[in-house]
C-alpha cells in the first residue's frame, strides 16, 4: 500500500524476501533495496543474534559527512575506510560501515523493554562491505545495506521514521 501525501516516509523490512521498501510521500512505488538480515532469523530476545520483529522507528541517524566505507565502532567512525588489506588485518569483525540508522522498538514486551530492547540490542540498518551477499541472512541481528543503497536511504529519511519489521 502506497502512503498518501499526508503521510511520512516509512520503511518496511520484510525478512522472508530479504528486502527493505521505502515508501516516500511523492513517489508511488516504493524504492526497494536487497538487505541482509540475521543468520539467526527472526527473534527478539537479547543476546539471540536474531532480527527483532514488529514497529519500530528510526531513533539516531548516524555518521552524516563520513566517507562511504568509513569504519563504525561503538556507533563512532574510526577514521579507518574499509579496504582488502583491513579485512585481512581483522578477519574475523562485524564491518559496520557508511552510515547508522539506529532502531528503537515501539511495542513494550516484543522489541522494547526488558530482554527485547531493540535499542538496546544496538539493531541497525547499516553498510557492509561490498563482498558481502545481499538477499541472505548473514547478518548478527542488524539489517545489513549496501553501501550506495544506505547512502541514498539516509539522504531520504530522519529519526522519527516509521520501521516495520515482518
Amino acid at each position: 500500500m502506497a502512503p498518501d501525501s499526508c503521510t511520512r516516509p516509512r520503511i518496511d523490512i520484510d525478512l522472508s524476501r530479504q528486502t527493505l521498501s521505502l515508501y516516500l510521500t511523492d513517489e508511488l512505488q516504493p524504492r526497494v533495496y536487497s538487505v541482509s538480515t540475521a543468520l539467526n532469523g527472526p527473534g527478539e530476545q537479547q543476546n539471540s543474534g536474531c532480527t527483532p520483529r514488529g514497529r519500530h522507528y528510526i531513533r539516531a541517524c548516524i555518521g552524516a559527512g563520513q566517507p562511504r566505507d568509513a569504519v563504525f565502532v561503538g556507533r563512532r567512525p574510526t577514521g579507518e575506510v574499509y579496504s582488502a588489506d583491513l579485512a585481512r588485518a581483522f578477519p574475523g569483525r562485524d564491518w559496520i560501515l557508511t552510515r547508522i540508522l539506529w532502531l528503537c522498538g515501539r511495542e513494550w514486551g516484543l522489541n522494547r523493554g526488558p530482554g527485547v530492547d531493540s535499542f538496546r540490542r544496538f539493531i541497525y540498518i547499516h553498510g557492509t562491505p561490498d563482498s558481502e551477499p545481499m538477499g541472505t541472512p548473514r547478518s548478527h541481528g542488524c539489517v545489513r545495506m549496501r553501501n550506495r543503497d544506505l547512502l541514498e536511504l539516509f539522504d531520504l529519511v530522519k529519526p522519527g521514521t516509521d520501521v516495520v519489521i515482518r
